[in-house]
């Protein structure tokens, strides 16, 4: 007996054997690719599947799918949601392909409404829905201590709604000729097609660290095709990045601005309607596929499927877009799919993210439509890395634009299909079109107010020339150097000059970059120009070349100019992530244009005055914010801020004025705190707050007080009191609060009648607590020399300045209008206590 054993032993293995390699000869396997027939488009996600039993597959976000069966069957079958089933005959070959192209028209009929009474059976899929908040925390990624990946992003955009023959000779016909020949129209069976106007692709690795939130990302390789922004720009930084983080975890997704309420929101069934579909299988995870749609059609939501783990309860993926009924402008078209992994601690992180969205100016004009891919890889979890690793939160590699040949071909995680190579190759050819670099250019100055011409930047181009009621016409020239002729130094300088006052200004600032990692930056400044009283404490909004333009035009005696002559030299530094530390040593003359006096003794009628003055100046700020990202620009030596923050900024300023010291007339001190922030108020809408503050506990003239502004236009400004007149209160301590709260479509997408008109409301508040010490109030005489009156200022008294206000915004999409009450100091001379003001803005 025992000697037969390994006989037994042998045939049973052999029998085995036998069966294995016989099933194996058995199994058939299928690829193929889901597809809508009238497009031709890919059809993600879509359902695979062997009529009349329980094998079957779901497709990727390409369309592509692959189906392996035990046995020989006699069809397959594919379906997705809004298009018509389709069922097709295979054969018994072991390897086949088999695509399905999907018309239109087939969508699915919910099952009937049956109101039940208490302790019935309730909608399956809020069971499902209910584990998923139990679970949440574990799968959310931001339980994760860190996270770490390679990221490759696709981004394409298209001009969209075009007509099929274009004017003769015009730049789009080039482009399209160049299209048509190479198959990268879109579909032109309406008459009209999809014009491919840029691409880019990017490599990096992107890191995360969830408490606090820090994130770095190296952009390790990138480039960009047609009407591109200039390689190193912030455009061409952003547009190559995961700036744009798909959390459905979080309650809410910011998009274009806006707050969209997550299919897993912690108040899912307040906002949504669910249908459990189906049970499938997504590569190896048996999920739960569920269909989401918003209770009321025009809320800031989603439409679409979701699939959730049915052993994790964890999101596995998303298939979503934007209801054509939501109030947003210009937007249309928005689709965004997401597929995760359960990393190697547990919680999901996005494998593929696919984003499309459709800008459209007016109804019937050509739109603009972008389709965003991300695909990432290579996740490394909790490796944590110091503070300081995470100060540079987006860094582009000297050599990321410098590229070999075939790098991209190798390195692309996915295949481009032919239409996408198409985009591409159109794109290389058109580049080289002289019009296209006419556009860009075009594009350049609306962006940064420059114009770029050879290795210097000509500008600002809104401030050549103006005219106003000092300087009659002001024509002005200047230019700022770019990195090509140094990445470490700036010059920006300009001449002007006025045919009324015949007066030469000019200014010039040089700044030396010292270290881009902490952003030290050393600056040089030197001006002698006209100023306003009113804009000398907000010096930053000249940053702003159409503020820095329109300031100078029209009647600027009731601004209340004055000459200026600055010197200054400053320094800057990011001590830490989010904190930047500044220190300015400046020294100023002021010669006001208008009358003015105040008294260089004692505060008396008959006493000595003047009207010129000189300040010598020491001031040292520090600004902290959080979760700000800043992006350094290659070619302009600059940096800027990009997206949205939670966490309020905070600003402290010290000023400090030296008497004595190279000829300045006042010992004085100045303390100012500022905090912004925007806060989401769910349902509410967003609410955007200033607090400022600020305390001065010495005695000088007005002018270097706080001058609140006031404003005496028909528009609304938001910076402004706008039912005050300019220079009706000054203060030396004071504390104020701004708000503005967007409610979006909160209440008037309740009323059938006025959601169609897609207004929304908002509400707005101004509150100003201050005051003024005596001593100051008595410096400045009311007569000059000549018993002639001088412009004076009041205080506020006990009571604050307030003002209410509530308005509608999004009027033929770009018109606000605000009506504002008065509150308090109804009665001072002049005071308008009811008023309208209209605005005009661009928003989502």
């Amino acid at each position: 007996m025992l000697l037969l054993r390994p006989r037994v032993y042998f045939l049973v293995g052999l029998l085995l054997m036998l069966s294995m390699l016989s099933a194996v000869a058995q199994q058939v396997r299928f690829a193929g690719r889901v597809t809508e027939a009238k497009s031709g488009k890919a059809v993600p996600f879509a359902s695979v599947f062997v009529p009349g039993s329980s094998q079957g597959t779901t497709a990727d976000e390409n369309g592509r799918f692959t189906l392996t069966v035990a046995q020989p069957v006699d069809s397959l079958g594919a379906s997705a949601l809004g298009l018509t089933p389709l069922k097709k005959a295979v054969g018994t070959q072991p390897t086949q392909t088999v695509n399905f192209a999907l018309a239109g028209g087939g969508g699915f009929t919910l099952g009937e409404v049956t109101i039940r009474p208490p302790g019935e059976v309730e909608n399956p899929a809020y069971r499902i829905l209910r584990l998923v908040q139990v679970h949440k925390n574990e799968n959310n990624k931001r339980s994760l201590n860190t996270y770490d990946f390679d990221s490759y992003n696709r981004l394409q955009v298209f001009l969209a709604n075009m007509p099929r023959d274009p004017e003769e000779g015009s730049l789009f016909q080039q482009i399209q000729n160049v299209a048509d020949s190479l198959g990268a129209l879109g579909d032109s069976t309406t008459g009209r097609v999809a014009l491919p106007i840029f691409a880019s692709e990017a490599i990096s690795r992107f890191y995360v660290q969830s408490q606090p939130r820090l994130t770095r990302e190296e952009i390790r390789h990138t480039q960009m095709h047609g009407l591109a922004p200039r390689e190193g720009s912030v455009l061409s930084q952003i547009m190559g990045t995961s700036f744009q983080d798909w959390d459905f975890y979080r309650n809410w997704q910011q998009l274009l601005g806006k707050d969209f309420i997550s299919p897993i929101a912690d108040g899912w069934k307040f906002t949504y309607e669910y249908e459990l579909q189906d049970s499938v299988f997504l590569g190896s995870d048996y999920c739960y596929r569920i269909a989401v749609e918003p209770r009321r059609p025009a809320d800031l939501a989603f439409t679409g499927l979701i699939w959730i783990n049915a052993e994790t309860y964890a999101l596995r993926r998303v298939d979503l877009k934007v209801s054509p009924s939501v109030n947003l402008n210009f937007a249309d078209n928005i689709v965004v799919q997401q597929d995760m992994v359960a990393s190697s601690a547990g919680p999901g992180l996005p494998r593929r993210t696919h984003v499309e969205l459709g800008v459209k100016p007016l109804k019937k004009s050509p739109a603009f439509r972008a389709e965003f891919t991300t695909i990432n890889s290579d996740f490394v979890v909790n490796q944590d890395r110091p503070a300081e690793f995470y100060n540079l939160p987006i860094e582009t590699l000297a050599s990321a634009y410098e590229t070999p040949p075939g790098f991209w071909e190798t390195n692309r995680p996915d295949t481009l299909t032919a239409r996408e190579q198409g985009t591409f190759a159109t794109l290389d050819s058109v580049q080289r079109l002289p019009e296209v670099r006419t556009v860009l250019d075009i594009m350049d100055i609306a962006v940064n107010g420059y114009y770029r011409v050879g290795k210097l930047d000509l500008g600002p181009v809104l401030s050549t020339y103006a005219f106003n009621s000092i300087e009659g016409n002001r024509f002005q020239f200047g230019f700022r150097t770019t990195p090509a002729i140094s990445r470490n130094w700036l010059l920006r300088t300009y001449l002007a000059y006025g045919t009324r006052d015949g007066r030469f200004k000019y200014g010039a600032q040089v700044s030396r970059i010292l270290d881009r990692r902490t952003w030290t930056v050393a600056t040089v400044e030197r001006r002698h120009d006209i100023e306003q009283i009113a804009l000398l404490d907000n010096a930053y909004a000249l940053e702003n070349p159409l503020f820095e333009a329109s300031a100078r035009l029209g009647n600027i005696r009731s601004s209340r100019p004055l000459l200026r002559e600055l010197s200054s030299v400053s320094l800057q530094s990011d001590l830490f992530r989010g904190f930047t530390q500044k220190v300015i040593l400046r020294h100023q003359q002021f010669r006001p244009l208008y009358p003015f006096a105040y008294y260089t003794d004692v505060p008396a009628p008959g006493a000595p005055t003047e009207d010129n003055f000189t300040l010598s100046e020491v001031v040292v700020e520090s600004r902290y914010a959080r979760d700000q990202v800043l992006v350094q620009s290659q070619t302009q030596n600059r940096r800027y801020s990009i997206g949205l923050m939670r966490w309020p900024v905070f600003t402290l300023r010290y000023t400090v004025g030296l008497n004595n010291v190279l000829g300045s007339d006042f010992k004085y001190q100045k303390l100012n705190f500022l905090v912004t922030q925007s806060v989401k108020l769910g349902q509410l809408g967003r609410t955007d707050y200033i607090l400022d503050a600020g305390y001065i506990p010495s005695t000088v003239p007005y002018p270097l007080l706080k001058n609140h502004l006031g404003n005496q236009t028909p528009f609304y400004n938001a910076g402004a009191y706008n039912l005050m007149r300019y220079f009706e209160f000054v203060s030396d301590k004071y504390v104020a609060l701004k708000l503005e709260n967007h409610l979006d479509g909160f209440l008037i997408n309740s009323v059938p009648l006025l959601r169609k008109l897609n207004w929304r409301l908002l509400v707005t508040g101004n509150v100003l607590y201050g005051g003024i010490s005596r001593a100051n109030r008595a410096i400045n005489p009311t007569e000059n020399q000549f018993g002639e009156p001088l412009p004076t200022f009041q205080a506020l008294g006990r009571a604050p300045y307030a003002e209410l206000g509530y308005g509608v915004e999004n009027i033929f999409r770009v018109v606000r209008v605000d009506f504002i009450h008065r509150l308090t100091y109804r009665d001072s001379p002049g005071a308008r206590n009811f008023g309208a003001k209209v605005s005009f803005q661009f928003k989502l």
